[in-house]
Protein backbone atom coordinates (compact mmCIF):
# COMPACT_ATOMS: atom_id res chain seq x y z
CA UNK A 1 0.00 0.00 0.00
CA UNK A 2 1.45 3.39 -0.94
CA UNK A 3 2.26 5.69 1.92
CA UNK A 4 1.82 9.44 1.88
CA UNK A 5 3.03 12.33 4.01
CA UNK A 6 1.95 15.63 5.36
CA UNK A 7 4.78 17.82 6.65
CA UNK A 8 3.38 20.42 9.02
CA UNK A 9 5.09 23.38 10.63
CA UNK A 10 4.97 23.39 14.44
CA UNK A 11 6.28 26.61 15.97
CA UNK A 12 6.21 27.26 19.72
CA UNK A 13 3.54 24.62 20.20
CA UNK A 14 1.24 25.87 17.40
CA UNK A 15 0.52 24.09 14.12
CA UNK A 16 0.40 26.18 10.94
CA UNK A 17 -2.19 25.84 8.17
CA UNK A 18 -3.78 22.66 9.54
CA UNK A 19 -6.97 23.16 7.53
CA UNK A 20 -4.98 23.10 4.27
CA UNK A 21 -3.08 19.99 5.34
CA UNK A 22 -6.33 18.26 6.35
CA UNK A 23 -7.86 19.10 2.97
CA UNK A 24 -4.92 17.69 1.02
CA UNK A 25 -4.69 14.56 3.18
CA UNK A 26 -8.39 13.82 2.70
CA UNK A 27 -8.29 14.53 -1.04
CA UNK A 28 -5.41 12.03 -1.41
CA UNK A 29 -7.29 9.39 0.65
CA UNK A 30 -10.38 9.89 -1.51
CA UNK A 31 -8.37 9.57 -4.74
CA UNK A 32 -6.35 6.50 -3.77
CA UNK A 33 -8.67 4.58 -1.49
CA UNK A 34 -12.20 5.89 -2.20
CA UNK A 35 -12.42 6.99 1.43
CA UNK A 36 -14.79 9.80 2.15
CA UNK A 37 -14.77 9.74 5.95
CA UNK A 38 -12.53 12.74 6.59
CA UNK A 39 -9.72 12.98 9.11
CA UNK A 40 -9.52 16.29 10.95
CA UNK A 41 -5.87 16.87 11.82
CA UNK A 42 -6.91 19.47 14.39
CA UNK A 43 -8.35 16.67 16.49
CA UNK A 44 -5.73 14.06 15.56
CA UNK A 45 -2.47 15.77 16.49
CA UNK A 46 -1.18 16.41 19.99
CA UNK A 47 1.96 18.43 20.71
CA UNK A 48 4.41 16.46 22.89
CA UNK A 49 5.59 18.15 26.06
CA UNK A 50 9.14 18.45 24.71
CA UNK A 51 8.01 20.29 21.57
CA UNK A 52 6.18 23.23 23.14
CA UNK A 53 8.97 25.67 22.22
CA UNK A 54 11.10 25.91 19.10
CA UNK A 55 10.52 24.91 15.50
CA UNK A 56 9.59 21.35 14.49
CA UNK A 57 8.61 19.40 11.42
CA UNK A 58 5.53 17.34 12.24
CA UNK A 59 5.70 14.38 9.86
CA UNK A 60 2.35 12.62 9.46
CA UNK A 61 2.58 9.29 7.61
CA UNK A 62 -0.70 7.88 6.35
CA UNK A 63 -2.49 5.71 3.84
CA UNK A 64 -6.12 4.84 4.61
CA UNK A 65 -5.59 6.13 8.15
CA UNK A 66 -2.81 7.95 10.00
CA UNK A 67 0.00 5.45 10.60
CA UNK A 68 2.57 7.51 12.50
CA UNK A 69 3.34 11.03 13.68
CA UNK A 70 6.90 12.24 14.27
CA UNK A 71 8.25 15.56 15.53
CA UNK A 72 11.67 16.44 14.11
CA UNK A 73 13.61 19.62 14.96
CA UNK A 74 13.69 21.90 11.93
CA UNK A 75 17.05 23.43 11.05
CA UNK A 76 17.57 26.28 8.56
CA UNK A 77 19.07 25.57 5.14
CA UNK A 78 20.89 27.91 2.80
CA UNK A 79 19.88 28.25 -0.86
CA UNK A 80 21.94 30.32 -3.27
CA UNK A 81 21.76 28.55 -6.66
CA UNK A 82 19.32 26.40 -8.64
CA UNK A 83 19.96 24.07 -11.58
CA UNK A 84 17.29 23.40 -14.22
CA UNK A 85 16.66 19.66 -14.73
CA UNK A 86 14.21 17.97 -17.11
CA UNK A 87 12.06 15.09 -15.79
CA UNK A 88 9.17 14.56 -18.19
CA UNK A 89 7.87 11.31 -16.69
CA UNK A 90 7.92 12.24 -13.00
CA UNK A 91 4.55 12.02 -11.23
CA UNK A 92 4.42 13.57 -7.75
CA UNK A 93 0.90 15.02 -7.75
CA UNK A 94 0.38 13.43 -4.32
CA UNK A 95 2.89 13.83 -1.48
CA UNK A 96 4.25 10.29 -1.52
CA UNK A 97 6.62 9.10 1.20
CA UNK A 98 8.78 7.51 -1.50
CA UNK A 99 11.01 10.34 -2.74
CA UNK A 100 13.49 8.21 -4.70
CA UNK A 101 12.75 9.86 -8.05
CA UNK A 102 13.05 13.34 -6.53
CA UNK A 103 16.32 12.38 -4.86
CA UNK A 104 17.70 11.19 -8.20
CA UNK A 105 17.02 14.64 -9.62
CA UNK A 106 18.66 16.26 -6.62
CA UNK A 107 21.75 14.13 -7.23
CA UNK A 108 22.17 15.97 -10.56
CA UNK A 109 22.29 19.45 -9.00
CA UNK A 110 26.11 19.75 -9.23
CA UNK A 111 27.09 23.02 -7.48
CA UNK A 112 23.50 24.17 -6.96
CA UNK A 113 21.55 23.78 -3.73
CA UNK A 114 18.32 22.66 -5.41
CA UNK A 115 16.83 21.98 -8.84
CA UNK A 116 14.06 23.50 -10.91
CA UNK A 117 12.14 20.61 -12.48
CA UNK A 118 11.01 21.05 -16.09
CA UNK A 119 8.35 18.86 -17.66
CA UNK A 120 7.92 19.14 -21.44
CA UNK A 121 9.47 22.60 -21.32
CA UNK A 122 7.24 23.84 -18.49
CA UNK A 123 8.53 24.95 -15.08
CA UNK A 124 7.07 22.97 -12.16
CA UNK A 125 8.69 22.91 -8.69
CA UNK A 126 11.92 22.11 -6.93
CA UNK A 127 12.20 18.92 -4.85
CA UNK A 128 11.27 20.49 -1.50
CA UNK A 129 9.12 23.47 -2.41
CA UNK A 130 6.83 25.17 -4.86
CA UNK A 131 8.35 28.12 -6.70
CA UNK A 132 7.34 31.76 -7.03
CA UNK A 133 8.90 34.13 -9.57
CA UNK A 134 9.07 37.92 -9.29
CA UNK A 135 8.33 39.91 -12.43
CA UNK A 136 9.02 43.34 -10.92
CA UNK A 137 5.46 43.78 -9.63
CA UNK A 138 4.02 40.43 -8.55
CA UNK A 139 5.04 37.01 -7.32
CA UNK A 140 3.87 34.41 -9.85
CA UNK A 141 3.76 30.64 -9.45
CA UNK A 142 3.79 28.09 -12.28
CA UNK A 143 0.36 26.78 -13.25
CA UNK A 144 1.99 23.36 -13.77
CA UNK A 145 3.25 22.36 -10.30
CA UNK A 146 4.38 18.82 -9.54
CA UNK A 147 2.54 19.06 -6.22
CA UNK A 148 -0.08 21.58 -5.18
CA UNK A 149 1.49 22.63 -1.90
CA UNK A 150 -0.47 23.88 1.08
CA UNK A 151 1.46 27.14 1.35
CA UNK A 152 1.05 27.72 -2.39
CA UNK A 153 -2.71 27.24 -2.09
CA UNK A 154 -2.94 29.52 0.94
CA UNK A 155 -1.06 32.33 -0.83
CA UNK A 156 -3.23 31.90 -3.94
CA UNK A 157 -6.38 32.05 -1.82
CA UNK A 158 -5.13 35.26 -0.17
CA UNK A 159 -4.36 36.84 -3.55
CA UNK A 160 -0.69 37.26 -2.65
CA UNK A 161 0.60 35.16 -5.55
CA UNK A 162 -0.87 34.41 -8.99
CA UNK A 163 -0.69 31.43 -11.34
CA UNK A 164 0.84 31.78 -14.77
CA UNK A 165 2.50 29.63 -17.43
CA UNK A 166 6.29 29.68 -16.95
CA UNK A 167 8.46 27.93 -19.52
CA UNK A 168 12.11 27.12 -19.98
CA UNK A 169 12.30 29.89 -22.57
CA UNK A 170 10.79 32.68 -20.46
CA UNK A 171 12.27 31.59 -17.12
CA UNK A 172 15.04 34.21 -17.22
CA UNK A 173 12.69 37.16 -17.73
CA UNK A 174 11.97 37.00 -13.98
CA UNK A 175 14.19 38.93 -11.57
CA UNK A 176 14.32 36.28 -8.86
CA UNK A 177 12.73 33.08 -7.60
CA UNK A 178 11.50 32.18 -4.13
CA UNK A 179 10.93 28.77 -2.53
CA UNK A 180 7.66 28.30 -0.63
CA UNK A 181 6.58 25.31 1.45
CA UNK A 182 5.17 24.56 4.89
CA UNK A 183 8.06 26.48 6.47
CA UNK A 184 8.62 29.24 3.91
CA UNK A 185 6.11 31.92 2.95
CA UNK A 186 6.63 35.27 1.21
CA UNK A 187 8.04 36.79 4.40
CA UNK A 188 10.84 34.30 5.12
CA UNK A 189 11.41 32.30 1.92
CA UNK A 190 14.85 31.78 0.39
CA UNK A 191 15.28 34.02 -2.66
CA UNK A 192 17.64 33.24 -5.53
CA UNK A 193 18.59 35.85 -8.15
CA UNK A 194 18.17 34.91 -11.80
CA UNK A 195 21.91 34.94 -12.42
CA UNK A 196 22.22 32.01 -9.99
CA UNK A 197 19.88 29.80 -12.04
CA UNK A 198 21.72 27.61 -14.54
Amino acid sequence: MCQLLETIKLEHGLFWNLDYHSRRLNAARAELFDLFEPIDLTNSLLVPAGCQTGLYRCRVSYSREIESVEFIPQHPREFSALKVIEANDLDYHLKFADRNELNKLLDQRENADEVIVLQHGLVTDCTIANLVFYDGRHWLTPDTPLLKGTQRQRLLDLGLIFETRITATNLHQYEKVGLINAFFDLNNMPIIKKENIF
